[in-house]
């Protein structure tokens, strides 16, 4: 029991890490960053075919900016680096996602939103209008 405890209060310190605010960031920039797969893995199994929810692009833009917070805070180069322009894509896809999303008509039955340039509503199958699709 003591080698445990010697494990977990490592030089007086949990788990031996000497914590404070900054490492917190650093720690949640990491879980922040991670929670993106387990997000896209759900919607993946939930779909039974690969999707990247829009929340994952959200998740990856927050993780960046946190990690790269954290390395800038602690002076490190290679993480300054490896964060300095990820977020580039991420942003990038965010909007394209809401220029797609703006993009979405009215059914002109049911008045569920559907996709650009949609022959047919996903949700009612009312043929949609020549008009519908030229705008």
């Amino acid at each position: 029991m003591s080698s445990l405890h010697d494990l977990i209060w490592h030089n007086g310190r949990f788990l031996g890490i000497e914590w404070s605010v900054w490492k917190g960031i650093g720690l949640m920039g990491n879980a922040v960053f991670f929670s993106r797969f387990i997000i896209q893995w759900y919607a993946s199994e939930k779909t039974g075919r690969v999707v990247v929810p829009v929340v994952f692009w959200w998740l990856s833009l927050v993780g960046t900016l946190l990690l790269l917070t954290y390395a800038v805070r602690q002076h490190d180069s290679v993480f300054i680096l490896a964060y300095a322009f990820a977020w580039i894509p991420y942003m990038r896809n965010l909007v394209i996602h809401h220029r797609h999303e703006k993009a979405h008509l009215a059914c002109a039955e049911c008045g569920t939103k559907i996709p650009p340039q949609s022959n047919f509503c996903a949700h009612c199958g009312a043929k949609q209008p020549a008009t519908a699709l030229a705008a």
